[in-house]
Order: C-alpha cells, then sequence, then structure tokens
C-alpha cells in the first residue's frame, strides 16, 4: 500500500515516542533500586531478577508475539502494549513486595514486545521508501534515548518524591502515547487488509518461512553480537567509575551521556543508507570501530590504563555512538531480507521473507537481542573476575565484533542477491 502522506506530523513521529516511552519503563528500575531495597526489602539478587525481567521476556516470547502483531494488527498490537505497560506500573506503585512487583514487572515486559515488534512494520507503512532509511535510524534510537531520559530524569524524581511517583509518572507517559497513536497512527483495518489476509495463512507457514530464510538469522544474530558488548559495558559502567572514585550522581550523569550517544549512529546509519550505503558497509564500520574504541578504553600497559580517564570516557562514549550504526542498519535490513520486501532495523525491513512476516522477523532479531542483553553482562563480569579487573574487557567485545564483521558478509550476500 502506499505510504501515508499528512501535511502535519507524520506518524512515524509518534510510533518513535511510543517506542521511547516504552523503554522508559526498561531503564526505570536502576536509579530506584536502593529505594526499593531499603522499603520493601528487596535483595540484590532480587533486584536482579527485576532487571533482567524484560530481557528474560524477550528471550522467551519474542518471536511469538512477532507471530502474533502480524495476525492480529500492527497498530492494535502497539495500543495494547502501550495499555498494558501503563496499567502495570500505575498498579505496580502499590506493589508491598517482591512477587507483586515482580509480575508486574513481568507484564510491562509483555507490553515492551508488544510496542517494538509491530513499529518498524508500521514506520515503514507512514513514510516513504526513500525516507525509510533515514526514519528507522530514528526508531533505532528509541532504546538509548529512553535509557537515558530515566538516568537523567530517576534520581531527581525518586529525590523529590517517591519511587511510588516515578512508576505513576511513566504509566501516565504511556498512556499519553496511546492516546497519540489511537488519534493519529492509521487504524490497520484501513491500512493492512491484504496483510492480514496474507498472515490469515496460519501462524505455522510463516513461522517456517521466517525460520528457513538466511536473511533473518543473520540480522538476528548480528544483533545478538551488537546487544551483549553494548550492554556489558555500559551496564558496567557506574562500578567502573565508583572505582575510579567519582560520585554517584557523576557517575550517573556520564553513564546516561554515553548511552544517549548510541543515538548519534543511529540516526547516522539512516542517513548513510538514504545517501547509497550498503547495509554490509554501515555493519563492518560499525563493528571495527566498536572494537577499537573498546581496546583504548580498557587496555593496559604495564599494569596501568593506556589513556587517562577522560580519555577512555571519550572512548567508551564513541563506543556506544559508532555502535550505533549497527542497530538501525540491522532494523531497515530485515525488513528486506524478511522472507518478502527498509542496517539492523532497517536491514531486518528488507530481509524479512514477506510483507507478512516482517513482524515475525523483527520479534525473531528482537529475541536474539535480548539473548545478547542477557548474556554480555556476565561475559564481561566473569572476564573481569578471572583476570582480575576490566582491562580484558576488550578481548570479549573484540571477539564479539570480528563475528559481527563475518556476519555482516552473509547479509552483503543476501542484500546482493535481493537487489539483482
Amino acid at each position: 500500500m502506499e505510504p501515508v502522506t499528512s501535511r502535519g506530523l507524520n506518524p512515524s513521529w509518534i510510533i518513535v515516542a511510543a517506542g521511547v516511552s516504552a523503554s522508559l519503563h526498561v531503564g526505570k528500575l536502576p536509579p530506584a533500586v536502593p529505594l526499593l531495597q531499603q522499603q520493601l526489602g528487596v535483595s540484590l539478587v532480587q533486584a536482579g531478577f527485576l532487571l533482567s525481567t524484560v530481557q528474560v521476556a524477550g528471550m522467551l516470547l519474542g518471536l511469538v508475539v512477532g507471530l502474533g502483531a502480524d495476525k492480529w494488527g500492527l497498530r492494535r498490537s502497539l495500543l495494547t502494549g502501550l495499555m498494558l505497560m501503563a496499567v502495570s506500573s500505575a498498579v505496580g506503585a502499590a506493589a508491598t513486595g517482591f512477587a507483586w512487583l515482580l509480575a508486574l514487572r513481568a507484564l510491562e515486559g509483555l507490553g515492551f514486545l508488544l510496542v517494538a515488534m509491530p513499529a518498524p512494520g508500521l514506520i515503514r507503512r507512514a513514510v516513504k521508501p526513500s525516507e525509510l532509511g533515514t526514519r528507522m535510524g530514528w526508531w533505532g534510537s528509541y532504546m538509548p534515548i529512553g535509557s537515558a531520559m530515566g538516568l537523567l530524569l530517576g534520581p531527581w524524581v525518586l529525590q523529590a518524591s517517591s519511587w511510588q511517583v516515578w512508576w505513576i509518572s511513566l504509566g501516565c507517559t504511556s498512556a499519553l502515547a496511546a492516546l497519540a497513536v489511537w488519534r493519529m497512527v492509521p487504524a490497520d483495518d484501513a491500512a493492512t487488509d491484504a496483510l492480514a489476509a496474507t498472515a490469515d495463512e496460519g501462524w505455522r507457514p510463516r513461522l517456517v518461512r521466517t525460520l528457513r530464510s538466511p536473511g533473518p538469522w543473520l540480522v538476528s544474530l548480528g544483533f545478538m553480537v551488537y546487544s551483549s558488548q553494548w550492554m556489558g559495558v555500559v551496564g558496567f559502567l557506574p562500578t567502573l567509575y565508583a572505582e575510579a572514585g567519582l560520585g554517584a550522581k557523576l557517575a550517573g550523569l556520564l553513564t546516561a551521556v554515553v548511552a544517549a550517544s548510541n543515538m548519534l549512529g543511529n540516526v547516522a546509519a539512516g542517513r548513510l543508507l538514504h545517501r547509497g550505503w550498503r547495509p554490509a558497509r554501515c555493519l563492518q564500520t560499525g563493528y571495527v570501530l566498536m572494537g577499537l574504541t573498546a581496546l583504548l578504553a580498557y587496555v593496559q600497559i604495564g599494569g596501568e590504563p593506556l589513556a587517562p580517564l577522560w580519555l577512555r570516557f571519550v572512548a567508551v562514549a564513541l563506543f556506544s555512538a559508532t555502535g550505533g550504526l549497527i542497530p538501525a542498519t540491522l532494523f531497515t535490513t530485515a525488513m528486506h531480507l524478511a522472507p518478502s520486501p527498509a542496517t539492523l532495523f532497517t536491514t531486518a525491513m528488507h530481509l524479512a521473507p514477506s510483507p507478512a512476516t516482517v513482524s515475525t522477523t523483527v520479534g525473531f532479531m528482537q529475541q536474539w537481542s535480548c539473548v545478547g542483553q542477557f548474556a554480555g553482562p556476565p561475559l564481561v563480569a566473569a572476564m573481569a573476575m578471572q583476570m582480575g579487573g576490566w582491562q580484558f574487557t576488550w578481548l570479549v567485545t573484540g571477539s564479539m565484533c570480528v563475528l559481527g564483521w563475518l556476519l555482516a558478509l552473509g547479509v552483503g550476500r543476501c542484500w546482493s542477491r535481493l537487489k539483482v
């Protein structure tokens, strides 16, 4: 179908904003952990479960939710996810113990998936083909934007009020996002009749088509090796800064800057794709630069860091920023390599096996992304414990970058066959 056109605000921006509102729920917990420990008696291990619940939900349900979104309707899935997060967060403010909070956190994880899976397909519907790469670059930024906002705003709200107010505020944010989607994003009934007819063939054929196609596997594994190293590095930055003698507020600010810098690479990837860069080139550039900047940030010579603290901070910020080239590229490419006819998000849209499997492909990619987010921090921590410090973190990230570079070669071959 033809993309939505309007003299007003393009619906794709509303979809990006909805993604940011969803990612705020992922990032709302870290600043609140000390208060939850004090007021609800949450242990450190229990806090870890609360932090990882969204990733576990993605690992278990990403592909299933993607299949459901293709069948049920993209806009309908997005609205359901936003409202589920709004209600779960608001009700969570009344939680009196860990079990209640964990159950509601699991519902938030499901809501997050219902937002993340259909969004790329909705964006493709809303923009012209020539604008898809640029807009998917912005979509690839939704997680770093939300994470940075949570790290920056959370401590201020928590200091001025309570964790309950923080929970309710984000619930209201998701409700407002749902209202904006309901009013400004075209309904599925008017936009997806042909796609729905294809999806009516049942979930099994779409699942088989997706899993038998090389494109979804390439972009999904590419996302896994990216997300594992990004989360492994950024997740431990507050700890590293504390060990360097920095205060908690300064450490939080620096970590937020690093997370937000990822947005720069996402937006740059969209522009580079729009200017004619091939996805493989964007991906390989991102992996190489991530490997080099991690080396500068962590390597030691004679037991001392190679670079001073300020330069190591710049290197980690560049690690995050240049890594941003990867998710936007993969999303766009997956749209084309899905088993049908948008570098990870963009790539995913192009490599999907068919238009009826775009959300399924994105769900598969999200599932492997969550595997990376779940496994990356333990890998980095295990290396640090084994070697007695963080100085060999670059070996973990470097290995992931080499694997990502090789996967990008496969993406390039699929892309070349697609364009023949």
